[in-house]
């Protein structure tokens, strides 16, 4: 199968598979002479076992280690699959049940303690935060807490506005090359403002653009903005780091 029919099947976009492939993650099993990716059955059963880590956390580097290790046996990945979607499963079960019983709740029709109306909720930790300290360590992400902790509401909202308004200007020029200068000023802003609220090396913020299209809670939350943001930044951040060195 060509590129595009992999992309159509399986719902991701081209731009994706090519980087899988740019990075090492699914090489296609043949490239014609006129460029064009070739995919194998046993690309596509690769490409399964990438998605179903990637629906349960898993950032690519991670899964690349995983599959690309000699002891990796597939059977035994896709029995660890089934067990953890089934605790996925099992949690959003719970949270459904918590909105159905809330919803005959608020027609007088059943009574509902406090604790039934938070049944289903875990905020014992945030994933994001515990992955950008497994990367850099608690500087960054501390300084940043205390300094958000320290703002009033009004602060907190001018704050959230300043954010929106890089990505959006970010969405509006992802058409263009990373290393424009529009691209380059723009991403300086992202970079700048980082900064103003933490502590981010260049390596960092390399680390975060790449972290952008590895975890694909980020890229979609990212994408809300405009598809294939997430795939810019990454590239527009790296290029931004390896000019500033």
């Amino acid at each position: 199968m060509k590129v595009k029919e992999v992309a159509d099947l399986v719902g991701v976009s081209v731009r994706t598979l090519h980087h899988y492939d740019e990075i090492g993650l699914l090489i296609p099993e043949e490239t014609t002479e006129s460029g064009y990716r070739i995919y194998s059955e046993e690309n596509l059963e690769t490409l399964q076992q990438i998605l179903f880590f990637k629906e349960l956390g898993f950032p690519l580097k991670k899964i690349k280690e995983i599959i690309s290790s000699p002891s990796f046996d597939r059977h035994e990945a896709l029995n660890l699959h089934r067990k953890m979607l089934v605790e996925k499963r099992n949690r959003l079960d719970q949270m459904i049940a918590t909105v159905e019983k809330t919803l005959k709740h608020s027609k007088g029709e059943i009574q509902m303690s406090n604790k039934e109306k938070f049944e289903g909720f875990d905020f014992s930790r945030n994933p994001y935060e515990q992955e950008a300290r497994e990367r850099w360590g608690d500087k960054a992400v501390d300084k940043a807490n205390a300094k958000v902790g320290k703002m009033s509401k009004e602060e907190k909202k001018d704050l959230e506005e300043a954010f929106n308004s890089i990505y959006r200007n970010l969405a509006a020029i992802r058409h263009l090359s990373p290393e424009s200068e529009e691209a380059q000023a723009g991403i300086k802003e992202w970079f700048d403002f980082l900064n103003n609220m933490g502590d981010y090396s260049l390596d960092a913020f390399k680390g975060l653009g790449q972290m952008y299209v590895d975890d694909q809670r980020f890229t979609k939350n990212i994408d809300k903005f405009g598809e294939g943001l997430a795939q810019f930044m990454c590239e527009t951040m790296a290029a931004f780091a390896d000019k500033q060195r």
